[in-house]
């Protein structure tokens, strides 16, 4: 009982970090790039990066881990309809998410380098932002998805 304790405890944390910093970055991301200011993405966008690397990298390689044994010590197959188009979304969010960390680095440089120089936010850093935008849509509503899925674990037939 305590090993399916500490798993789900340690699934549904991991779960709750990939929501809660996706959100979270998307928020301070937003907000920092409505300002226009150079200097605030820069810093922003800076602290976006390392919060992608420490929690959401950190969530994203423990949540297979715990799923498939919490699947495992509870008799469920990873053939079940509920359980594999959760693992199809969570592959469609990592190809959404993999490109935005890339189009984060790069805003954090690009962004540096204009509030260094004082220039104003160059066209290359507006066509990432709005790209990186676009990604964090989807990928956002797939990982609402898998919590529904985790709740409410529905009959799926293939």
């Amino acid at each position: 009982m305590l090993v399916y304790l500490v798993l789900k405890f340690l699934h549904v944390i991991g779960a709750v970090v990939l929501l809660g910093t996706g959100a979270g970055i998307a928020f301070f991301l937003l907000m920092a790039h409505r300002t226009g200011d150079a200097a605030v993405v820069a810093a922003v966008v800076r602290i976006v990066v390392v919060a992608d690397f420490v929690f959401t990298a950190s969530a994203v390689i423990v949540q297979p881990f715990t799923g498939f044994l919490l699947a495992r010590l509870l008799g469920f197959s990873l053939c079940q309809g509920w359980i594999t188009l959760s693992l199809l979304l969570y592959l469609v969010t990592g190809a959404f998410w993999l490109p935005v960390v890339g189009m984060q680095m790069r805003m954090r440089d690009l962004t540096h380098q204009a509030a260094h120089a004082g220039n104003p936010l160059p066209p290359e850093y507006h066509r990432l932002f709005s790209t990186w935008f676009a990604f964090g849509l989807p990928a956002f509503a797939a990982v609402l998805a898998i919590f529904w899925l985790m709740i409410s674990k529905p009959q799926i037939g293939w």
